[in-house]
């Protein structure tokens, strides 16, 4: 084998080299409510974090549009590194739902998720928000610590049930999404 295809078989089976990672800065993180042009940036931030289910580029735009008064954004100089998108219950306005959180994997375990919830528990729009509520499938572990540890720290009830049946309403295209309801705090 020559020298030079000898070279070119190393580097296939050497590890690739993946570019220096930007260090999370926890210090300069902002937490705000969302703006349209963040939604490509919002979009890619969830594509990154599996096991969320990725949305369309459009209802991440929508998303941080429309419903900016009741989601967050934890940035750092214009990088996402946190989201969550929700709304107040069109039935109930004493429910904010929580659509989705998504956490970067620099970020993760620094209580990042609980922060977002907290500042959107306190902001204006949710000045009547006496529960909170979200669907996580069983298998998604870290959202039902995040959210089961929130309930502890509100020192309030928390308790789920199936809402969206595999078969019934996926046809056996998705798991189960189990309705969590924390409150009334």
């Amino acid at each position: 084998m020559s020298d030079q295809k000898q070279s070119n078989v190393r580097a296939m089976l050497s590890p690739k080299r993946q570019p220096a990672k930007k260090a999370f800065d926890a210090e300069a993180l902002e937490i705000r409510a969302p703006k349209s042009k963040d939604g490509s940036a919002i979009f890619n931030l969830i594509e990154n974090c599996p096991p969320l289910d990725t949305n369309s580029m459009y209802c991440n735009l929508l998303q941080a549009s429309h419903f900016s008064e009741t989601s967050a954004l934890a940035d750092v100089d214009g990088e996402p590194y946190g989201f969550i998108s929700g709304y107040i219950h069109p039935k109930d306005p004493t429910i904010l739902f929580i659509w989705q959180v998504a956490v970067h994997e620099d970020a993760r375990g620094m209580g990042l998720g609980k922060k977002m919830l907290s500042d959107l528990l306190n902001c204006a729009a949710c000045e009547g928000v006496e529960k909170l509520q979200t669907t996580i499938t069983q298998d998604n572990k870290a959202s039902w610590g995040l959210f089961k540890s929130f309930a502890r720290d509100l020192d309030a009830d928390c308790h789920d049930e199936v809402l969206f049946e595999r078969k019934d309403h996926f046809k056996g295209a998705h798991d189960s999404e189990h309705l969590l309801t924390i409150g009334p705090f």
